[in-house]
């Protein structure tokens, strides 16, 4: 039986622990705790860490999950994100014909199955039209619960959100069909003004209690601030709402804390006020993270990639270039202490997935272990006890 035994520094739970112990055999971890006699003497000079969660990616180094044709893409952008830290993935689609996002999430139940993604949010078709930033706004629909359930059964099983803009015609219906199916609302891409966003996320938070089968009693926010009213003193829009509900349990904000869809100091500020317990830091990668600039597929639309920032031709930013391991750095590198900002992309996501197995160095888990450099670059990855080649 293969046992690896690992000492230095570790987050732990919420704190830092400045001389730990990680071990494991198989893929589970053993013993989390201080050096025993006879642990190795060496210490790495950097961190030790739980793998960490993304929930919300679209791709990465050079395939994209909403435009992959087989089984093949998929697996090269889920290693890739799994190379560089990222050891339980989230894949996220985009709106596209309506057959299209069929077979995508065939794919990506595939994929699933094969254990290369360990989950699906449906994004897109129920989005809104003034808000749809990078998604393809000739695809859009109204909510309607039979669709939903055409897509819920494509994703077979594997799908534990979906996107919905909270103000369109049917929302209420759609919500009360994926709290049925045990699959969490995902607030996203909204014209939402507040009123209507305290209504529908107190409604989600009715509707999954009641029905009990989703991983928590409330809804995501996907990416907040970004593809939905701006916040403004008179017309506050969604924002607040969400950060309200967020602080009271009854939510989970998503941010792309990756220096460019949200500044620095805004994501430092919401982390201060809300806590790591109710933000799950994502990528929104596309098929650029990880690559140099160039011209990139999203949801069938073109995405031109310049310094690192992906936008479509007419300007809206278009997903994510980083890796998860980048924006927990950035995140530390204005001001938010480390285990707070790994507990953001860890134990928080693995709570919106229903996980109990992964998101934490603590017996029993499953190994997902990182090791990263004093600098938070990746230098070891381990998943389920093995070396990511």
């Amino acid at each position: 039986m293969l046992v690896e035994v690992l000492r230095g520094r570790a987050v732990v739970g919420s704190q830092v622990w400045d001389d730990a112990v990680v071990a494991w055999e198989s893929e589970h971890l053993t013993y989390v705790g201080p050096p025993r006699p006879g642990d190795p003497d060496i210490r790495q000079a950097g961190y030790i860490l739980p793998g960490l969660i993304d929930l919300h990616c679209h791709g990465g180094g050079g395939e994209s999950f909403p435009d992959a044709t087989m089984r093949d893409e998929v697996a090269a952008a889920a290693m890739y994100h799994r190379q560089n830290g990222t050891t339980v993935l989230s894949a996220a689609t985009s709106t596209m014909e309506f057959g299209r996002m069929e077979f995508v999430l065939g794919l990506l139940a595939q994929a699933c199955e094969e254990d290369l993604i360990e989950g699906i949010e449906i994004e897109g078709p129920f989005l809104s039209r003034e808000r749809c930033g990078s998604q393809n706004a000739n695809y859009l629909l109204a909510p309607d619960p039979a669709c939903a359930e055409l897509l819920l059964d494509a994703a077979g099983g594997y799908a534990w959100a979906m996107a919905v803009a909270p103000e369109l015609e049917g929302a209420a219906d759609l919500v009360e069909c994926l709290a049925r199916r045990g699959v969490l609302p995902a607030w996203a891409h909204t014209n939402a003004d507040s009123t209507i966003a305290r209504r529908m996320n107190d409604l989600a938070c009715t509707l999954l209690a009641d029905h009990g089968k989703a991983p928590l009693d409330y809804p995501v926010v996907d990416h907040l601030f970004n593809a939905m009213r701006e916040m403004n003193h008179r017309a506050p829009g969604p924002v607040m709402e969400y950060m309200a509900a967020a602080r009271l349990n009854r939510a989970t904000v998503e941010i792309i804390a990756d220096g460019v869809h949200v500044s620095n100091e805004l994501v430092r500020d919401v982390v201060e006020i809300l806590g790591p317990d109710s933000i799950a830091l994502v990528t929104d990668a596309m098929a650029a993270a990880g690559m140099p600039d160039g011209t990139y597929e999203l949801g069938g639309l073109l995405v031109h990639v310049t310094n690192g920032v992906a936008r479509l031709r007419g300007g809206n930013l278009a997903g994510g270039t980083r890796f998860l391991m980048d924006i927990v750095r950035n995140v530390v590198a204005y001001g938010v202490d480390l285990a707070t900002a790994v507990e953001m992309a860890t134990r928080t996501p693995a709570r919106v997935l229903g996980r109990t197995d992964v998101g934490e160095l603590r017996e029993g888990m499953r190994a997902d272990v990182l090791l990263v450099s004093p600098e938070l670059e990746v230098e070891r990855v381990y998943r389920r006890g093995r070396i990511v080649a």
